[in-house]
């Protein structure tokens, strides 16, 4: 029972948001507006990974592992559906908000295996614009690493997750405010309060506070941004800072701390170099800091440094080609290297082609993730296929 309820509500959704549209025709000045992505990936993964889908790095095989760790598999759970509004006038702000979910949120379990996704909400978001400043609430990207690589492939996780790319949507209040306003570029001062999380699984349905919530405690942001240009030629550099808590034994506290720099950086109409840098300690919060580990040795937090980079050439504007790099390297010395991740580097390599409203792409990694005492360096390639349309 509990199956055909969320293929009803998967099946029903497309349906609810047309209903939605309809309704809003009676709200004089809001224009609502129904978009997504069919998409369907095909894939191959060389060796064990954490997950054969959409992989982040490679594990070590185990001596219940008499099968072939490798195969080749399709998905449509990385399919998105949106919902956005516009109102143009509002005490004196535009407004604009955003539902975006995918089916990408786990499946039930069942003989039809990927088949059974769940519904997902990625990010939901509304904004006020004024003149010089702007107010966000919501789920959205961390602001000091809010930038993600180029994909068709890893829609689901942001692409580099735990090599490098910091992206877990956290429910926040965001405040944007333009220290300097040009005819061409801007730069803005911008400050958030997140809610705290500690990158831990939480059961099915009662949930539970982990070691960041516990602090009662919230996350917080701030970073000086500088924006220019507009479509194909907008740019933007940023650098700032986080700092959080986790609890511990008694009434002290662990540090999530962290300062990242990200760039975007148009190099003409046909070539884009975009990227982002962080180093910090207690990060797994941020999403998938630290590959992903939350503490480490004597239950201190793990200090770890990383980043990602991204070369996108556009010889047309329905064609995309490029490479990009990833890594995260946490301190050894804070690690128990028998049985944690040392380090974690994803090189990659892609080719989209979005002839208006079909989308094509083809996109191979490798992940080389380094472990301790007995295992070393393991390697995973993987291949991925993507077919969709985009409306």
């Amino acid at each position: 029972m509990r199956t055909s309820r969320v293929l009803a509500l998967a099946l029903a959704l497309p349906l609810l948001a047309a209903g939605g549209l309809a309704a809003q025709q009676d709200r004089p000045g809001v224009d609502v507006s129904f978009h997504g992505t069919i998409l369907l990936n095909g894939f191959y993964t060389s060796a064990r990974t954490n997950n054969s889908d959409l992989p982040q790095f490679a594990v070590p095989e185990t001596a219940a592992d008499s099968f072939p760790t490798d195969g080749i598999g399709g998905t449509l759970r990385q399919t998105r559906v949106m919902v956005r509004a516009f109102l143009p006038e509002l005490g004196g702000a535009e407004w604009r908000a955003e539902l975006d979910a995918d089916f990408f949120g786990g499946q039930q379990p069942s003989n039809g295996g990927r088949t059974f996704p769940l519904l997902r909400i990625r990010r939901a978001w509304l904004e006020g614009q004024w003149n010089r400043f702007s107010m966000l609430i919501g789920q959205e990207a961390p602001p000091i690493v809010e930038l993600n690589p180029v994909t068709t492939s890893s829609f689901g996780l942001s692409a580099l997750s735990s090599s490098g790319n910091l992206w877990l949507w956290i429910p926040q209040i965001r405040f944007t405010g333009d220290v300097v306003q040009g005819k061409s570029a801007r730069v803005q001062l911008e400050g958030a309060v997140l809610a705290p999380t500690g990158y831990t699984p939480q059961p099915p349905f009662a949930t539970d506070f982990d070691r960041a919530e516990q602090t009662k405690r919230p996350y917080l942001q701030g970073r000086l941004r500088v924006r220019w240009g507009s479509g194909e030629t907008a740019g933007e550099v940023s650098a700032g800072g986080h700092y959080g808590w986790l609890s511990t034994a008694g009434d002290t506290t662990l540090a999530s701390k962290a300062v990242a720099a990200l760039l975007l950086l148009p190099l003409g109409k046909h070539l884009e170099l975009r990227g982002e840098a962080f180093s910090g300690e207690g990060i797994a919060g941020l999403g998938g800091g630290s590959i992903g580990q939350v503490f480490g040795l004597g239950g201190r937090t793990i200090r770890t440094k990383g980043g990602w980079g991204q070369l996108n050439i556009r010889p047309t504007p329905e064609w995309t080609l490029g490479g990009s790099f990833g890594m995260d390297d946490p301190k050894d010395a804070d690690l128990d290297t028998t049985v944690q991740r040392l380090k974690n580097v994803t090189w990659g390599g892609h080719v989209h082609w979005r002839p208006a409203p079909l989308l094509f792409g083809l996109e191979v990694r490798q992940a080389k993730t380094t472990y301790g005492t007995g295992v070393g360096e393991l390697k995973a390639t993987h291949v991925n296929v993507a077919a969709g349309f985009e409306f």
